[in-house]
């Protein structure tokens, strides 16, 4: 359990994902280029390919990420956040998607 102090260090803002390509030589990770609002996108890498065989449906889609996680570096590349989903123990799979209308950059409150 965390109280809601610790909750509240976590930086959650609307990501507009801008590229998506799959990291050679691996089964589940995805390379992604993410618009936070900020000046640069981030890389941000995932292992989310399993759901997306196709990974060009992801360019364009809204999701929300965890833009405040330190810089980790997975296969070589370095990650600067976290794309936010959910999975069943059935296989079902749900990234976390806003109402389009939200703005990218938009932060919890």
């Amino acid at each position: 359990m965390i109280n809601i102090e610790d909750f509240k260090k976590v930086d959650i803002v609307v990501g507009k994902i801008l590229s998506a390509e799959k990291v050679p030589e691996t089964d589940k990770l995805l390379k992604l280029s993410v618009d936070l609002g900020e000046e640069n996108p981030r890389q941000i890498v995932s292992g989310i390919s399993l759901y997306f065989p196709d990974c060009s449906v992801l360019i364009g889609k809204k999701c929300m990420f965890v833009a405040n996680l330190e810089p980790r570096t997975i296969r070589g590349l370095e990650s600067n956040g976290m794309i936010l989903a959910v999975s069943t123990e059935d296989g079902k799979f749900s990234l976390l998607e806003p109402n389009q209308e939200i703005p990218t950059g938009t932060h919890t409150k």
